[in-house]
């Protein structure tokens, strides 16, 4: 395998980034590995590395995990899962893409500049931001925008906002990988890339964690807005 080596690097990057936002794996690894990989490759690999980053993740914050706020969020998000698999059968994909990156560019953008106040956001907020994150999950692949946008607006801690969105994003990552092995997309080509990156994977969280450490709130908070910037950027241009 030719390729092996940058499906390695690629691989270290996700995780290393992941490790210190929380989130964005995907954002770093899938046009990375369409490079190499055709989608049906890509994409369940993707998830199988997802769910090494965030099973760590979820057991170093394992201190910081309220399923108070993890509940709500689940319940939401599998009616979402249901809908976006519906809707992305009759939907125009570019444009719900479009507009969602306009959305997330808007959003994080607006932050930064305007440096709006935290609020108080009624609970029924977590479990739209949960079926909005799995109808733009299981339709688009990159469902995390919602919750990560929720989680940032409600005044949390660092390693709170770190442990939701972890053992979130490792649960619903558990039912899309059964949802793939019904459908059969969890093929020998997956697991033999998945065996090549696995190592690496974890390597990339655990520094990107140890980065994470020494990083302040506010840093933190910049960083996810950034990687909204960048994450609405790339489906920006994916539609067009």
């Amino acid at each position: 395998m030719s390729h092996s080596y940058f499906i390695a690097l690629i691989s270290l990057a996700a995780g290393f980034t992941q490790g210190v936002s929380g989130f964005g794996s995907a954002l770093v690894a899938m046009p990375l590995l369409l490079l190499f990989l055709d989608a049906q490759t890509a994409v369940p690999l993707c998830m199988l590395n997802g769910l090494i980053i965030t099973a760590f993740l979820s057991l170093q914050l394992r201190v910081n995990v309220d399923w108070r706020k993890i509940r709500p969020l689940l319940i939401g998000c599998l009616p979402g899962i249901y809908v976006g698999a519906r809707f992305l059968k009759e939907a125009d994909s570019d444009l719900i893409k479009l507009l969602l990156g306009v959305m997330l560019v808007g959003y994080a953008l607006y932050s930064m500049f305007f440096k709006p106040r935290e609020r108080t956001i009624a609970p029924f907020w977590s479990y739209i931001a949960g079926f909005f994150t799995g109808v733009i999950s299981s339709a688009f692949s990159a469902g995390g925008p919602p919750t990560i946008i929720y989680t940032t607006q409600k005044g949390w801690d660092k390693d709170d906002i770190k442990a939701t969105l972890s053992v979130f994003f490792f649960t619903t990552g558990i039912i899309m990988a059964g949802a793939y092995s019904l459908a059969g997309l969890i093929t020998t080509a997956v697991l033999r890339y998945f065996s090549l990156s696995a190592a690496f994977v974890l390597l990339g969280v655990m520094a990107g964690s140890f980065c994470y450490g020494k990083v302040a709130r506010e840093t933190y908070l910049k960083i996810i807005l950034n990687l909204l910037v960048v994450m609405g950027g790339m489906m920006i241009f994916s539609a067009l």
